[in-house]
């Protein structure tokens, strides 16, 4: 269905080019992405389910690492079932109003989870730089706050631009891309982007490169502070990090060269590549990352596995006092 108006056709759907037009590259794409979403699914599902139930993970590290686990869960469920249904479809076609809530959805995630990477840098500063008044300054209500803030800032940024300047589509309807995503979206637009555009640039500046030089800053006092301790404890200190380093070096890095090198014709086909790896490998590497890397996690997964060891109770008491978060 189409409708025309001062000599512009507006579209009703849109169709998704995907990773192939051919269906047998497609039907062999299909089980390696529903093995992915398994993983991310499991792996995020897994680290939530062993920090909410075990009290010894109690701590505000890994209050903000089920935040994070949340987010990857949400992120693979906002992409990977519509692209299991495409790759077995001849006519990958999604609804415009449903292609917009998509992208809405997959930016407030994004940017949910730059500014909780920052936060969680925050975290490891004051916990090896000030930690004499780490059960102060990270405190449950100061963490509670930290997140509320997080979410809701996140949000404004993404649905009041979105609100205010909304995107109508026209012919030709077709996105380079597995999913729905703003910049793809952008260039279907009816009209003229250019506020539009300047607007993204300006909250990618906020969302993403904010985080990302606060996260610098704090990783630079962060190795200040270990080189002046002894050589014996260097590795522990710095054993605290490396999770965390991981996972900011691949999720911004790959949002970095998406969305602020230049574009080019080469740009839009890589553009859905990197995009694949923010949004669907990134979730599933995540859990693998804070996990393997992570001796209080491995621990208790393997105390899980044990007969002998006693199951595991939720206790409904008052939250456990704030500690310094031990070693990884």
């Amino acid at each position: 269905m189409e409708t025309n108006r001062e000599n512009k056709t507006f579209a009703t759907e849109l169709i998704l080019l995907g990773f192939s037009d051919d269906l047998n590259t497609n039907i062999c794409l299909f089980p390696i992405f529903f093995l992915i979403y398994v993983l991310s699914v499991a792996g995020n599902g897994l680290i939530v389910f062993v920090v909410v139930l075990n009290s010894a993970l109690h701590t505000p590290m890994y209050f903000f690492i089920i935040n994070l686990s949340f987010i990857d869960l949400c992120y693979s469920s906002s992409a990977i079932p519509k692209l299991l249904v495409d790759l077995l479809s001849t006519r990958r076609t999604i609804s415009v109003i449903g292609c917009l809530i998509q992208f809405k959805v997959i930016l407030l995630l994004g940017t949910t989870e730059c500014q909780l990477l920052a936060l969680m840098a925050y975290d490891r500063y004051i916990a090896i730089c000030r930690p004499l008044r780490y059960h102060v300054l990270m405190r449950w209500s100061v963490c509670l706050n930290l997140i509320a803030f997080v979410w809701i800032f996140s949000f404004i940024n993404v649905i009041i631009p979105s609100l205010a300047m909304p995107i109508i589509v026209c012919y030709p309807n077709e996105i380079n891309n597995f999913m729905c995503e703003v910049l793809s979206v952008l260039r279907l637009s009816c009209y003229d982007t250019t506020i539009q555009e300047l607007v993204i640039f300006f909250m990618g500046f906020i969302v993403l490169l904010v985080p990302f030089v606060l996260i610098l800053v704090s990783y630079s006092c962060i190795v200040s502070s270990i080189l002046k301790i002894q050589s014996s404890t260097r590795s522990k200190a710095f054993s605290t990090c490396t999770s965390h380093i991981t996972v900011v070096a691949m999720f911004f890095g790959a949002l970095i060269i998406t969305y602020l090198r230049p574009s080019s014709s080469d740009s839009l086909n890589q553009d859905k590549y990197f995009l694949m790896f923010c949004s669907i490998i990134c979730p599933m590497l995540n859990p693998l990352i804070y996990s393997l890397n992570n001796r209080e996690v491995k621990k208790v997964l393997g105390q899980i596995g044990r007969p002998e060891h006693p199951r595991m109770k939720i206790t409904l008491t008052a939250a456990p006092r704030c500690v310094t978060p031990s070693t990884q």
